[in-house]
């Protein structure tokens, strides 16, 4: 396989594995990936598993034609890939080793020798030209093993991922890519949450055309879906809207109640409902699904004074990948001492975050006529936010939304006539309630200030709590005049047409303008209500809470200067030009602090 007119495929399918590292069924086999570069020097990227030793040697050299390789590039050590070093050193004894120290180190641990007369140490930064061709390494710790380096080539625009971007399954078998990688990533890496978005940080630096990883396929073309799944999964978002339906029953009847509150969900509304069996099902499937939605229900009978031990391992591998902001619903059985809800909730008691649904469904041995009524109201619960959405279900007329609003901070929505368009505004006021009367104030450089005096409509969205940095970054760093906010989003909409939050959203105000007034810098709308949704029960997020959990910390240690109270942007110098204007956020110099 030609990766690009230098760069040639010489890795192995493996039809013959069950389980991966002895845990992962892949019914559709491995791919164990190696890579030849040919330049003036050659180098080859990587081994594999070690029952294809002699196969793999074989296309290394066929590749080769007849040319020695100058170098062989270890980015992991671990045996799927690492397993033909000494094989591949004794057939070409003129060819030097290449990695990092971390991983000569563990050489020793699996050869004996740590190749110290044939090697080359890389560190993080490190390059080394072949010719045309020049390899930077870069460090990515824990991206899963601590030695783990890819490697970028300059001149194809490749990226050698390690086990970064890989998935289950062999090269021959046409799947989805996402299904068997979101395996991959939450069953292997899905712990390192946080070292994968260094690791993306540094990629996002780097022109990328081609990503050869170590499992699964090239990945050429439009490589955004997978980087943003990639962004998704290692920042522990919500990937899709939906619920799960984790069930573990001994005699059939937790599985029964179970089964029913899915098919209540389903009718109520909810985008997607997966039901897993934990007593049959494929445990990474399971846990692989927690991550990818946003709800999560869990049915367990209470055994031996505490949980179904399938249930327990379940939550065991939740916990070790760092499960956190979902929300998640209970439901126990227990024909005498119900425990289950109690040591269900405790496992999960370290992942941050989380959302925990009322009622707890509890189950005397079977479904009661009192059960059954407490599935109805999980049910209405974990569905309210969905039925909010919908304009045939939602209530357009709860004005207990207007209770939402304080010194929030908020996304107010409008419309160009061609172009949705949002910003962040944290002045929003309830000014009189006989009738309801809303002020919304707005700096005139806005371009949402001057679409809303056109149209004299609006929607203000509630921010939650659970509102990531990423929002206030595309809805309150950028300007509506060169850039669609909106854009790759999936779009609500309100009776006035309007383009509202689906998520991190607490409640919808739909506002129509009936009275301007010139405040100089900025303008204020007064507005009636035309229509209020209620869309969770989040609290609603503050300025206070947006400064001290939301917005990142700035890297201040030996800077002087000034930084931004709104996004931490850092001017750095000895004074603040007075119409400074932060280049991130727009805010003026009055919204800047002294370093400290």
């Amino acid at each position: 396989m030609f990766i690009s007119s230098d760069i040639r495929y010489v890795g192995v399918n493996d039809h013959a594995i069950d389980l991966f590292e002895g845990q992962y069924a892949v019914p559709h086999g491995m791919a164990y990936n190696s890579y030849v570069l040919l330049d003036e020097r050659t180098a080859v990227m990587d081994t594999v598993d070690a029952r294809f030793g002699e196969q793999w040697l074989a296309q290394v050299r066929e590749t080769l034609a007849g040319r020695a390789p100058d170098y062989l590039i270890v980015q992991h050590m671990e045996p799927d890939h690492s397993a033909n070093i000494q094989r591949f050193m004794d057939a070409f004894p003129g060819a030097t080793l290449v990695s990092s120290m971390k991983a000569f180190a563990m050489m020793r641990g699996f050869f004996g020798t740590d190749f110290a007369d044939r090697r080359r140490v890389i560190a993080d930064g490190d390059t080394l030209c072949l010719g045309r061709h020049t390899l930077t390494f870069v460090a990515a710790p824990m991206v899963h093993w601590p030695e783990v380096m890819v490697t970028y080539d300059a001149a194809d625009r490749v990226l050698f991922s390690a086990d970064g971007f890989g998935k289950f399954g062999a090269l021959d078998v046409q799947e989805d890519w996402a299904d068997e990688a979101r395996r991959y990533y939450i069953g292997i890496v899905g712990k390192y949450g946080a070292q994968v978005q260094a690791l993306l940080k540094k990629a996002a630096a780097l022109d990328i055309a081609t990503i050869c990883p170590l499992h699964g396929p090239v990945l050429t073309g439009d490589l955004s879906r997978y980087v943003k799944l990639y962004q998704t999964w290692s920042s522990y978002e919500v990937e899709e809207e939906g619920i799960v339906v984790a069930c573990a029953s001994v005699y059939g009847h937790t599985r029964e109640a179970a089964q029913q509150l899915a098919e209540k969900l389903r009718a109520l509304g909810c985008p997607k409902v997966v039901f897993h069996d934990l007593n049959r099902c494929d445990m990474a499937s399971a846990v692989a699904d927690a991550f990818r939605f946003g709800k999560l229900v869990l049915a367990a009978t209470t055994y031996n004074a505490d949980v179904f031990p399938c249930m327990r391992t379940f939550l065991e591998h939740l916990a070790a990948r760092g499960f956190r902001n979902r929300t998640v619903a209970l439901m126990e059985n227990g024909s005498w001492a119900p425990q289950a809800a109690a040591t269900m909730k405790k496992l999960l008691e370290g992942c941050a975050g989380l959302q925990w649904a009322e009622p707890v469904v509890q189950l005397r041995s079977a479904l009661s006529p009192e059960s059954r009524q407490q599935l109805d109201a999980l049910a209405e619960a974990l569905c309210r936010d969905w039925r909010a959405l919908q304009s045939d279900t939602a209530n357009k007329h709860d004005l207990t939304a207007l209770f939402r609003l304080g010194y929030g901070l908020y996304v107010v929505t409008c419309r160009d006539g061609s172009r949705d368009n949002g910003l962040i505004v944290n002045t929003v006021t309830q000014v009189t309630n006989t009738p309801n009367r809303i002020a919304v104030t707005i700096n005139k450089q806005n371009y949402s200030h001057d679409v809303i005096r056109k149209t004299g409509i609006m929607n203000v969205c509630c921010l939650s709590t659970d509102a990531p940095f990423a929002l206030f970054k595309r809805f309150g760093f950028q300007s509506g005049r060169s850039v669609d906010k909106f854009a790759g989003e999936t779009v609500a909409r309100s009776d006035n047409g309007l383009a509202f939050l689906s998520r991190h959203c607490n409640a919808l105000l739909s506002l129509k303008v009936e009275q301007y007034l010139d405040l100089d810098t900025h303008g204020m709308f007064i507005c009636t209500v035309t229509e209020a949704r209620v869309l969770s029960d989040l609290p609603t997020m503050t300025y206070t809470d947006y400064q001290e959990h939301v917005k990142p910390k700035p890297e201040t240690q030996g800077r002087k200067g000034f930084v931004c109270k709104v996004c931490g942007y850092v001017y750095e110098g000895d004074t603040l030009p007075a119409d400074f204007v932060c280049p991130l956020c727009k805010h003026g110099a009055a919204d800047f602090e002294p370093l400290k």
